[in-house]
């Protein structure tokens, strides 16, 4: 650009203006500079907002393709790793065909096996398959070492795990019925690792109820709860008096017990009184009478016996509906109590763990008082 200067300005003829040539020199000057910066030139950027608008498209682009490049990678990394499990698995069924023949199809070495096998089975996420190598595996287990032994619980563990993936839920419940049967024959009432595994087919039992995994209806889920409740009094009653069992563990039983009961009071709080079977017959016998003309034309008295519903029987029907209600509200009171006293009076709970039972005491009160204000004003 040509600057012009005071020193070289030609003249400027401009009517009406009566300006030294110099100043109008570097007037212009300066407008041509202004005019520079702030407006751009053919040759010269975009304007301030379609560079940002530019410079967004190009950082979306740049992280789609950073994206892109990711999943290809992880999708070579998961393939070329499918191709490796899929060649150790050949190795591995390759060479229990061959322990099988040198061994023979019982030999304890085949559990480890199948165990591995499975585990590439379940990496592969080919659940039918892993399920029927822990089920051989399982087999050889009993064979060798009997039908009560302990070497089976982490496969029947497995296998629990393995069906739930599946979302296979009476196969999880007969193997959790298994399970708890097994540590019922190997352990002491008192046990540590009994009381665990009670806890284990409480648990399993009460998501039961709450998610009605098995398909039941009102009937079948109520039995369910009686059954759950009456477990958890025969654990509790076997370990009342002993000093063996950890606070942990009874905070954790009674705790289930609680829910148990909260779930039956609540089922039975809901049912018509009609579902429940009454004290009294259902139906008596009535003579009843009239009088008729017989063919002489003669009044004669006929009577009849017929049976008609018993009017007591459904008040004995709301009287079932009710003392089962005030059974588990019972139970309820009694175990928020036994919860009270295990708070205040053991000196092993740790602060945590204190404070937790007080919030599970603090809500098993507030829906236990729901509950009695129910089962007070009772509408059939």
């Amino acid at each position: 650009m040509q600057i012009i200067s005071r020193f070289n300005c030609p003249d400027l003829n401009l009517p009406g203006w009566n300006l030294p040539r110099w100043y109008l020199a570097g007037l212009l000057a300066w407008s041509a500079v202004a005019v520079a910066q702030v407006e751009p030139t053919a040759a010269g950027l975009e304007s301030p907002a379609a560079a940002i608008g530019t410079e967004e498209e190009q950082a979306a682009a740049a992280a789609a393709r950073a994206k892109a490049a990711r999943e290809a990678e992880e999708a070579a990394r998961q393939e070329a790793r499918i191709r490796e499990l899929t060649l150790e698995l050949s190795q591995r069924q390759q060479a229990i065909t061959d322990l099988q023949s040198a061994q023979g199809v019982y030999d304890p070495a085949l559990i480890e096996a199948h165990d591995d096998i499975a585990r590439l089975y379940i990496e592969l996420e080919d659940y039918g398959s892993a399920a029927q190598s822990l089920n051989e595996a399982l087999q050889i287990i009993r064979i060798n070492t009997g039908l009560y032994s302990e070497q089976q619980r982490p496969l029947i563990d497995q296998l629990i795990d393995n069906h739930a993936r599946m979302e296979q839920w009476i196969e999880v419940d007969d193997l959790v019925h298994l399970d708890h049967h097994i540590s019922s024959r190997l352990y002491a009432p008192v046990d540590s690792q009994y009381l665990d595994a009670a806890g284990d087919y409480g648990e399993w039992k009460l998501r039961v109820l709450r998610e009605n995994l098995l398909q039941l209806n009102s009937r079948g889920l109520m039995n369910t709860a009686e059954d759950l409740s009456s477990f958890y009094g025969r654990v509790l009653m076997n370990i009342e008096f002993s000093e063996e069992v950890e606070p942990e563990n009874l905070v954790s039983l009674l705790s289930g017990k609680s829910r148990a009961d909260m779930a039956l009071a609540r089922n039975i709080a809901n049912t018509p009184y009609t579902y429940f079977q009454g004290t009294a017959n259902r139906y008596v016998t009535q003579q009843r009478c009239q009088n008729r003309r017989n063919a002489s034309g003669q009044l004669v008295r006929q009577c009849v016996k017929v049976q008609v519903e018993n009017p007591r029987y459904r008040q004995s029907q709301q009287e079932a509906k009710r003392l089962a209600l005030y059974r588990y509200t019972n139970e309820i009171d009694r175990t928020l109590e036994r919860l009270r006293m295990l708070k205040d009076g053991s000196n092993s709970l740790t602060v945590a763990q204190r404070a937790d039972l007080e919030t599970q005491i603090t809500q098993l009160q507030m829906e236990a008082s729901s509950l009695h204000r129910r089962r007070g004003g009772f509408r059939f």
